[in-house]
């Protein structure tokens, strides 16, 4: 675009140069008759400076325009599989997270139409699937936008309705997804595919910290019996190899809104009481009186809570970061339990 004006900035030096050398020429002509020529130059002159220079700017214009409407435009349903198409898309994705709220369970959230455009104007669409957001499905069956692509979560790990659905808190299927985020983006805009080859390397490595913290806490206190108010802790305690012993049908009530059966509360509760776990891992997004007093027994037992959330939180750093943090907690609880803290 640079070399475009400048090429026709020079274009008018030069006109402007062979309109004053033409003067010598005139000074020999009547000066009515010169000064005709002269106003009939400088007319041509300012028509044709005038011409290049809104060609330059035009065709400017264009290429910045065409530049970002080459952006593929993704949506995704919630901001932690957001953050991480946002990392791997870089600068040649727009993405957008449609749940993001920290203080909102995502498991009651309801779209709106604003969501709805928002989901027939995108290239790519990513769900988590599993009854998690069918909300997002209602929507994308609803636009029935042509050639759009859309990964489900929960096809691509062979998950469906009935499973846990908080697959971000595997390792595993995080990995898995993300490769399965990089092969989308080659298809959708196969241009780009040595900048993506290079997000995936960088977005692959960047993961890999917290990773590794998962492996550490696994070699630590492989075998630590934990609890959990919900499912969401499932993939993340077996990727620690820590020992989840809540009630699964506790577990399972509560992620989707439900009264858990009463023998389970009362399993539950019998393990607090008798101390017979070394920390608490609590969800900060589905708060119920029963998850409360649970808590609460925990704390008085002093044994250690940890609080993870469903989605980004604070809502502005990357998916790794937020992951690592909360295996940081984790982490120091295990070892303040183990201490006799």
């Amino acid at each position: 675009m640079e070399r475009k004006i400048v090429a026709g900035i020079l274009v008018a030096v030069i006109l402007v140069a062979t309109a004053f050398a033409s003067m010598y020429y005139l000074r020999q002509i009547p000066i009515s008759q010169s000064s005709q020529m002269i106003q009939s130059s400088q007319t041509s002159l300012s028509s044709q400076v005038m011409q290049t220079s809104q060609t330059s700017l035009t065709s400017a214009t264009t290429q910045l325009i065409t530049s970002q409407a080459a952006k593929v435009r993704v949506v995704a349903g919630e901001n932690f599989w957001g953050s991480l198409v946002s990392q791997l898309g870089g600068v040649r994705t727009q993405v957008a997270s449609i749940v993001t709220d920290p203080n909102a369970d995502p498991h009651e959230y309801e779209s709106n139409s604003r969501d709805a455009q928002a989901i027939a104007d995108a290239a790519f669409v990513i769900v988590n699937g599993a009854g998690y957001d069918d909300w997002a499905l209602k929507l994308i069956a609803a636009s029935k936008s042509p050639n759009q692509v859309v990964l489900n979560v929960a096809g691509l790990l062979g998950k469906g309705e009935g499973d846990n659905p908080h697959f971000w808190y595997s390792p595993y299927y995080v990995n898995k997804t993300v490769k399965a985020m990089y092969t989308d983006l080659l298809a959708i805009d196969p241009g780009s595919a040595t900048y993506y080859a290079q997000q995936y390397a960088a977005l692959s490595a960047s993961l890999g910290v917290y990773n590794t913290r998962i492996s550490t806490i696994r070699a630590q206190f492989a075998g630590t019996r934990v609890a959990s108010t919900e499912s969401i802790f499932e993939y993340l305690a077996n990727a620690t190899g820590l020992n989840l012993v809540s009630p699964p049908a506790f577990m399972k009530a509560v992620a989707e809104g439900n009264d858990p059966p009463a023998q389970s509360v009362a399993q539950f509760e019998n393990l607090i009481q008798t101390g017979k776990v070394s920390v608490l891992v609590y969800n900060a997004q589905t708060v119920t009186p029963l998850t409360e007093n649970i808590k609460s027994m925990a704390a008085a037992k002093g044994i250690p809570i940890v609080a993870v959330t469903e989605t980004i939180q604070p809502t502005d750093v990357p998916f790794q970061d937020w992951m690592n943090s909360e295996l940081i907690f984790l982490q120091n609880a295990l070892n303040a339990k183990a201490l006799g803290q």
